[in-house]
């Protein structure tokens, strides 16, 4: 699965435009870098800019735009509204999608190790990426703010994780971070009343609402804190609001961690406590973007209410979630603008093989062009196997007399949709990845130097495009494997459609196994090449064994 990151960074200049320009230009610089918003704020003397990309280049587009504030703000006159100790205040990392937290934790002590030893700024980990209980608070390491940092850099206790407690003038401190995607969610209703909806935002928000005794007062501790009753749902804050400009209340939410509290369940309990005080939820609207998970975790959700198969292609699971929590109540939901990974491919504009005509792709594979090749064709093949097994997947889940595998053939479609797509996905990406081979062949050669950047350039790249048929043969096993599921288990009457879902995931083993080897021949990394081609005979044998299964079986039930 692509591997996307979000960064968020905060940085201390929301006044003059140049100086916010160049700051984004900056990070627009490097290549696979995609700048999605930027929000300044002359008040808060602050710019927000959010960008996606994938690990490599957005650990080089937050380094560029951190260098380039150090140079451009000058913390010694900075004055603002928003709490902050630095140029760049604060720059979290966000798994979007085909990557773990882990991994993002890794490159934010890349990036503060990086920023130390270039710049001799201090750097201090804070959320997932956290170095002790103390640091996980951001609002802990900044307080404070830049003021306090030369007497907050002599304390042991606040040595930063990276560099020195050397205090940087110009440039203050830096907090680099992991966490989580931050949705920013309104559910809308048919009041102006905005008491009534600030009174569902206590009951379900993290927080909760202020105990009370019997007469209506508010219950203290001892210290005269108020004792909180803590909301239904976790990781999420509420409030409850009136906007002019739609004429209704709002329930305004941010999601700190849709994986543990997703949109779409709070939509249905607010629901229900509107219509408990007589209110009626008109539809919602999302603020930002909101990565595709939620959506699909959402369209499932629903349909799984309805008693529907949830093995259905990713565009049908879209608009039943946009229409279920009606999305469009306030302005029309276009996915390609609202759904993050979606909004990168339109960013990209590629002229993608997937998008071509089953005509305009077979002409294009029969030219002369030596992409797309065998890689591509392999990686189609994996996603016809995925899209049979879902068929018949289908066709079984809806069919009387089959009910005590229902359960199980409605998994097996959601497994085989979402190795359907990545198998598309692949397409693309065996032709760039041969792409990036003929463009390291044209490299200069003029100088030693010259030759040696352009032999290690083919060398990653020859790497690449081996790495990416080996995911293709990873993935043909599995696909073979609910083959094999349905073929057994499924609708009798589409038994010769599992069939050919054997036969084409074989062909897709086949055909990323032949691409493995040949990429493997130009390689010299010899630990490499026994490493993959092991790798690669285990995972062909797999297949080869489960496609004789299938085979098998197919024809001892049409044969007899």
């Amino acid at each position: 699965m692509r591997k996307i990151v979000e960064c968020v960074p905060n940085f201390s200049e929301g006044r003059d435009k140049k100086i916010i320009d160049e700051i984004v230009n900056s990070i627009k610089s490097i290549e696979g870098v995609y700048v999605l918003d930027v929000d300044p704020g002359a008040d808060t003397n602050r710019t927000v800019v959010t960008f996606i990309g994938d690990p490599d280049s957005i650990l080089e587009g937050a380094f560029m735009g951190i260098k380039k504030a150090s140079e451009l703000i000058d913390m010694r006159k900075h004055k603002g509204e928003h709490p902050r100790m630095g140029a760049t205040d604060v720059c979290p990392f966000v798994p979007v999608s085909g990557i773990s937290m882990e991994e993002c934790i890794e490159i934010t002590k890349k990036l503060g190790k990086r920023v130390w030893e270039e710049l001799k700024i201090p750097v201090y980990l804070y959320e997932y990426a956290a170095t002790s209980p103390e640091r996980k608070s951001l609002s802990n390491i900044r307080a404070g703010e830049y003021e306090g940092l030369p007497e907050k850099l002599k304390k042991p206790e606040w040595k930063p994780d990276f560099g020195e407690p050397y205090f940087n003038e110009k440039s203050g401190a830096t907090v680099i971070g992991a966490r989580e995607f931050l949705i920013a969610y309104n559910i809308n209703f048919n009041t102006r009343n905005k008491k009534k909806v600030h009174q569902i935002a206590l009951n379900i928000r993290e927080k909760g609402r202020a105990k009370r005794d019997e007469k209506g007062k508010i219950v203290r501790d001892e210290k005269g804190n108020k004792i909180m009753v803590p909301g239904k749902f976790k990781e999420l804050r509420a409030i409850g609001w009136y906007i002019e400009e739609y004429g209704c209340a709002q329930l305004s939410m941010n999601f700190t961690n849709y994986k543990i509290t997703p949109p779409h369940i709070v939509f249905d309990e607010v629901c229900k406590e509107a219509e408990e005080v007589g209110l009626r939820v008109t539809g919602s609207e999302l603020v930002g973007l909101i990565p595709l998970e939620a959506i699909l975790m959402a369209g499932k959700h629903y349909l799984k209410k309805q008693g529907g198969n949830t093995g259905v292609p990713e565009k049908e699971l879209v608009h039943i979630a946009v229409k279920s929590l009606g999305l469009s109540d306030i302005v029309p939901f276009d996915p390609y603008e609202k759904i993050i990974e979606y909004k990168l491919e339109k960013l990209e504009n590629k002229n993608k093989l997937i998008d071509l005509s089953i005509k305009d792709f077979n002409d294009e594979l029969s030219s002369d062009s030596p992409a797309p090749g065998g890689g591509s064709v392999a990686a189609l093949s994996g996603s016809i196997s995925a899209s049979l097994s879902s068929m018949v997947a289908a066709l079984t889940f809806s069919k009387k007399g089959y009910e005590d595998v229902r359960n199980e053939m409605a998994n097996i479609g959601e497994e085989t949709q979402k190795i359907k797509y990545e198998f598309l996905r692949d397409i693309d990406l065996d032709t760039d990845a041969f792409n990036k081979v003929m463009a390291a062949f044209k490299l200069p050669k003029k100088s030693e130097e010259d030759k040696k950047i352009r032999k290690e350039k083919i060398e990653e790249a020859t790497k690449e495009a081996t790495l990416i048929p080996l995911g293709v043969l990873k993935k043909s096993v599995k696909s073979l494997e609910y083959a094999l599921e349905v073929a057994k288990k499924g609708n009798i009457n589409s038994l010769s459609d599992a069939g050919v879902a054997g036969l084409t995931g074989e062909t897709c083993a086949w055909g990323a196994y032949y691409n493995v080897l040949i990429n493997l021949q130009s390689i010299e990394d010899k630990n490499f090449v026994v490493k993959v081609k092991n790798e690669a005979k285990e995972y062909l044998e797999k297949a080869v064994k489960i496609s004789k299964e299938i085979k098998e079986h197919i024809l001892t039930s049409l044969e007899n």
